[in-house]
């Protein structure tokens, strides 16, 4: 696979140990939970200290949740999901943009994603006291840039055994969440999601506008 790297020398190893920047994400989400697993089971921390929720941001309180938050997970499951996708979607989208600015960009959409999921409660009553935790506001970060460097790009979405091109699969997977939260009452963090996947969208027509050639030469890699 072709590495494209926007602005950036391909590098042959990361920061630690030869491990990617992906690989080196995912093992500190699985640490972290198990870690912050630990102090809530054990009263040492509660949610508040860990999990976004708008009303502690509006009084000025637990700000550092923004940056805590994307890496606690709901339960086994949730994290399995979310490291699951995280381990395709990441390990491409790091050979497209190089090991350092995959991981700012992974970083901002995160924080972006918890900024938008807050002010959104405003809109949102019900989120306005609720916890939102989990790396899926990033990931969508990630989605929404794919749709614009490899929009022809076939995935698998959920349990659909047959493959779909990103940029339908994408704006299908946020509807679809949205709609199981919904009907099933289930806590989904749908604003933080698309707060995600605007940032996304973002970055990838930037990047687009600036490296049309190299963008172009991706999308027709990935058809």
């Amino acid at each position: 696979m072709e590495v494209y790297n926007f602005g950036y020398q391909k590098k042959k190893k990361s920061f630690l140990s030869g491990l990617s920047v992906n690989t080196q994400i995912i093992i500190l989400n699985i640490i972290l939970f198990i870690v912050f697993s630990i102090l809530i089971r054990t009263n040492i921390l509660t949610w508040d200290y860990i999990a976004i929720k708008p009303s502690n941001i509006f009084e000025g309180k637990y700000i550092w949740t923004f940056l805590t938050s994307m890496f606690m997970h709901g339960g086994l499951f949730h994290l399995f999901v979310n490291m699951f996708s995280l381990f395709f979607v990441g390990s491409l989208i790091q050979k497209l943009l190089g090991p350092k600015r995959y991981l700012s960009f992974y970083l901002i959409a995160g924080l972006f994603a918890g900024i938008f999921f807050v002010l959104a409660s405003l809109i949102f009553p019900a989120d306005f006291n609720s916890y939102a935790i989990g790396a899926s506001g990033a990931l969508f970060g990630l989605i929404g840039l794919m749709m614009f460097l490899t929009p022809n790009l076939p995935v698998y979405v959920m349990f659909i055994p047959i493959p779909i091109k990103i940029k339908y699969a994408a704006p299908g997977i946020l509807i679809l969440l949205w709609l199981i939260s919904v009907l099933g009452e289930i806590p989904i963090g749908n604003t933080a999601h698309l707060g995600g996947l605007i940032v996304g969208l973002i970055y990838g027509f930037y990047l687009r506008m600036k490296y049309k050639n190299k963008v172009k030469a991706i999308s027709k890699r990935f058809s």
